[in-house]
């Protein structure tokens, strides 16, 4: 008996121990699928608000259908008419000094009604012959006696015998915004008329396009300036000219960067040259050079800073002020000037018969004078 009862009190052991795991297991499984908060890996959605935010709220409302955004087209349907292709042949000189007809191609605008042609004086500079196609294929050849230009500004205007022209608009450049869209349109590659579209990529910047020649006010654009645009206008979505496009600058500035002469810079140029057929400017009498190594040893300077004057044009204002060859000036009207650049852009904004102080260094000494600018000659 006692046998027994341990063999049957085993095999009750057994199957109590096998009823107890397996609910267990059930009550593990379905506990999971219950209290879906009871762990911290749930993906169960937050409750909905039961507070609207704003029961009459309504999306924004789409633009005009009807309204028609500016188009690029119409812009350079309305400006090409204006914009004329230049071509000019240059006697240039060989290896061997013998001379030859050297080409080029630029752009120009027309500006008056009567044939009155603004272009870059790079593009005219030095021209034997301008000859000059408008829009529909009518070709003139310009009286290069008639050219006028503002090497400085790289500015130039001249005549062609021609009326009834169409003449562009004039607008101003203060008004520009970066990312403004305008079109380039002019004489690319020499190819003919062609326009790139692009937006103002900075405003009023300086370039040294050379040595002692340095433009301001410049507008920087994404549009494409290639050879042959030189002198072509730059264009806003009204039509209207807001710059003269230079691709002598483009050599030099950035690459995929385009410029163009601000024409609110330009504009008072332009007048001038047909006015009086020469820009006058507040003029010292001096040749300038920016202080460098080669002349700090050369002359033994005891500054490194400055503008070095190579020349005193002799009963020039300079010259009353008793300024000498190879004094340093490192200030002018109340600012310090280092370079040619920033010395020119000051004489340029001083005021004709008012006197200018003037810092400079002679030897171990610094001095001040005062000097009295006067109209610059007139070119010969």
């Amino acid at each position: 008996m006692k046998r027994l009862n341990l063999k049957t009190m085993l095999m009750t052991l057994v199957l109590v121990v096998t009823l107890a795991i397996i609910p267990a297991s059930c009550i593990q499984i379905t506990g999971q699928e219950e209290t879906p908060t009871a762990t911290p890996t749930s993906t169960a959605t937050a409750p909905t608000a039961t507070n609207p935010i704003n029961p009459t709220w309504t999306p924004p409302e789409s633009g005009n259908p009807n309204e028609e955004l500016p188009s690029i087209a119409d812009v350079v349907a309305l400006v090409k008419p204006s914009v004329v292709a230049i071509n000019t042949e240059v006697v240039a000189y060989d290896f061997f000094n013998q001379p030859y007809t050297q080409e080029g191609a630029g752009s120009g605008w027309i500006i008056d009604q009567n044939g009155i042609i603004v272009t870059n004086n790079h593009v005219v500079e030095g021209a034997e012959t301008v000859t000059v196609t408008l829009d529909n294929g009518t070709t003139y050849t310009a009286d290069v006696n008639t050219i006028a230009s503002d090497p400085l500004n790289d500015v130039a205007i001249f005549k062609i015998n021609a009326s009834g022209l169409p003449a562009v608009k004039i607008g101003t450049s203060a008004n520009l915004r970066v990312g403004d869209w305008v079109i380039a349109i002019g004489n690319a590659l020499g190819q003919g008329i062609r326009a790139t579209e692009g937006i103002v990529s900075r405003e009023d910047v300086s370039l040294q396009v050379d040595v002692g020649q340095t433009l301001y006010d410049l507008i920087e654009t994404s549009a494409a300036i290639n050879p042959g645009n030189s002198g072509g206008p730059l264009v806003n979505l009204a039509g209207e000219v807001i710059g003269i496009t230079n691709a002598k600058i483009a050599d030099i500035g950035v690459e995929g960067m385009g410029y163009a002469i601000s024409i609110d810079t330009a504009a008072p140029i332009i007048q001038a040259l047909v006015n009086v057929g020469y820009i006058t400017r507040p003029w010292l009498g001096v040749g300038l050079y920016t202080v460098d190594e080669m002349a700090i040893q050369q002359l033994d300077l005891k500054v490194d800073k400055g503008v070095l004057l190579t020349q005193i044009v002799d009963g020039s204002p300079a010259d009353r002020a008793g300024l000498q060859q190879y004094d340093v000036v490192v200030g002018i009207g109340g600012l310090d000037v280092e370079t040619v650049e920033e010395l020119t852009k000051v004489l340029h904004t001083s005021v004709i018969g008012q006197p200018l102080e003037i810092k400079y260094w002679r030897g171990d000494q610094e001095y001040t004078t005062q000097a009295i600018p006067i109209e610059s000659p007139r070119p010969n």
